[in-house]
């Protein structure tokens, strides 16, 4: 496990949460061009044509926080059958909880016997967050990244099945393992 800290996000934005208003912070992140090329080049992305974030910023139970809002961006992306670029539309809603680390609110739900209750439809629960501060926008690019299509294909083209292996004996299907397992079959 690598215990180097992780790189900033490009969408940085840290908020003092021990100095939130009462109503809340509502807060606009916009990201700029050399922000969009850096998300684009982060997550594999043709382009990153638009990326904004409307949130609300309010204090939640004890000392937690908690971030909700929405999401929409426009990116391009490489068709995973024709390599040509598409184009797609985010509109994702976002809603996350914080609380300090060493709070309450991060131990888990239990019954009576000890077991931890999940919920898998459920929300999430809290992430911990130390010192007096949380990343609104590493917030933002991890809801980001969560939507991009891992598969993207252009309108209309599919891949057809066992097109890729229409020949077994094509030169591309042999290899070192290839030849292994024909001796095997061939000494068996």
């Amino acid at each position: 496990m690598n215990s180097a800290p992780a790189a900033p996000s490009p969408l940085a934005y840290p908020i003092n949460v021990a100095r939130l208003p009462t109503r809340g912070m509502p807060l606009r992140i916009v990201a700029d061009e050399d922000q969009r090329r850096e998300l684009a080049d982060a997550h594999g992305l043709l382009s990153v044509e638009r990326l904004e974030a409307e949130l609300l910023v309010t204090a939640w139970k004890s000392r937690g926080v908690r971030v909700t809002g929405r999401l929409r961006a426009k990116i391009s992306q490489s068709c995973v059958v024709t390599l040509e670029p598409v184009v797609s539309r985010m509109d994702e809603p976002i809603t996350a909880v914080f609380a300090p680390e060493g709070s309450r609110l991060l131990r888990p739900d239990m019954d009576e016997g000890g077991e931890i209750l999940l919920d898998a439809e459920g929300p999430d629960g809290p992430e911990p967050f130390s010192g007096n501060e949380i990343d609104a926008g590493a917030l933002v690019e991890e809801f980001f990244a969560l939507a991009i299509d891992p598969y993207p294909r252009k309108a209309g083209v599919a891949l057809e099945a066992g097109e890729e292996a229409a020949d077994p004996d094509a030169e591309e299907a042999r290899g070192p393992l290839h030849d292994q397992l024909r001796q095997l079959k061939k000494n068996g």
